[in-house]
């Protein structure tokens, strides 16, 4: 009997793949147990038509965080620290803190965790950040560190 897996198996497959398996194992565990559905052609053809869906939204998904990466290029954020003895910082930037000034100057969101510090921000001046929008999208944001005064 041919399935169609609602969700991902071990065994068996990943969501949306069309599995061939026994009858008994269809009709006595994949079907009552909602992991998968028999793939008539009226299932198939809603697979069909969700598999395009999810690529036209993958697609647009891409094209949003290329676009903001664009964006994102041009823009800088100030972060301000207090500066210990000798005019050295006290402390460091952490991503957070960016993603706060970030959302205080701009109005957008950007999530903490897409923030790559390679090592913390423990200095003034200017520091190029790595920010990941998406899986194949990746751009750069300039922090500026001032002395708070």
């Amino acid at each position: 009997m041919k399935v169609i897996l609602l969700q991902d198996e071990k065994k068996l497959g990943k969501k949306g793949d069309v599995v061939d398996i026994n009858d008994g194992f269809a009709r006595n565990y994949v079907l009552p147990k909602k992991i998968g559905v028999e793939a008539t052609n009226k299932n198939l053809n809603d697979l069909k038509l969700h598999n395009a869906n999810e690529e036209k939204l993958a697609a647009q998904a891409l094209a949003d965080a290329q676009e903001f990466a664009k964006v994102m290029e041009t823009q800088e954020v100030v972060v301000k620290m207090k500066a210990g003895e000798g005019g050295r910082a006290f402390g460091s930037v952490s991503s957070k803190e960016i993603a706060t000034a970030y959302k205080a100057k701009y109005n957008k969101e950007i999530d903490k965790k897409k923030i790559a510090l390679a090592d913390p921000i423990k200095g003034f001046g200017i520091f190029e950040v790595k920010v990941k929008l998406h899986q194949k999208v990746t751009a750069s944001l300039k922090v500026k560190v001032e002395e708070e005064k």
